[in-house]
């Protein structure tokens, strides 16, 4: 069983944040340039150092080893660090007692929530672009029957496709988002198939009943 829940940061926790005081000039500069870099730095240079390996025809097992191991830093460094001091968004999963998962998104809320607009720029814009490179990787290692590689991309779209995911659920936690959209869908689809057996329902006993009556006549 899995168990969501969204819920927004006091403002107690700006400190911790890392949300300082804003000068003239603070909404075109970044205030923590170097968690903006790393933010970029890995997930660039595990896309990089993938597209190197297949172009010089580098030896499998290590080029997997070294982008394994950029992807999981990537993955480290914008679950736990860069979303919560950048945006105030941070996200994690636990495990109880009764072996529930639960899933928690967190969002800080108060007039500097959301961060810089030049910091969100950068941790959108790596956070949903990243994703979108390794599918068009994906599409071109398997229609090139690199399966092996195929497999590795994979498990890039897996660990950047994760982040996403919960940044936006933390983004989006306490408005109309994707999770309610994704309901609104479902429920479209069984209402669409639920009337569609019921009318071929009708339809066969309608049809039985005229095949019984001209029996009789």
């Amino acid at each position: 069983m899995m168990q969501e829940y969204s819920k927004l940061m006091d403002t107690d926790d700006d400190e911790g944040l890392g949300f300082g005081k804003e000068g003239p000039d603070a909404k075109d500069q970044l205030r923590h340039p170097k968690v903006a870099f790393f933010h970029v730095f890995f997930r660039a240079a595990a896309i990089i150092v993938y597209m190197l390996c297949g172009w010089t025809g580098a030896a499998f097992v290590p080029s997997f080893v070294t982008v394994l191991i950029l992807l999981s830093l990537d993955f480290w460094t914008v679950k736990n660090v860069t979303g919560r001091i950048l945006l105030g968004l941070r996200w994690w999963n636990y495990v109880d007692d009764d072996g529930i998962s639960h899933w928690v998104f967190e969002s800080l809320k108060g007039a500097r929530a959301g961060g810089r607009p030049l910091e969100r720029r950068v941790f959108w814009g790596a956070l949903i672009l990243a994703p979108v490179v390794w599918l068009f990787l994906f599409m071109s290692s398997f229609f090139t029957s690199r399966f092996q590689w195929t497999i590795l991309v994979i498990l890039a779209m897996a660990l950047s496709g994760a982040n996403l995911y919960g940044y936006i659920h933390c983004k989006l936690g306490h408005k109309p988002g994707i999770a309610d959209a994704t309901g609104i869908l479902h429920l479209g689809l069984q209402n669409v198939i639920f009337n569609r057996a019921t009318s071929a329902r009708k339809t066969d006993v309608t049809a039985q009943a005229l095949t019984e009556i001209g029996y009789f006549l």
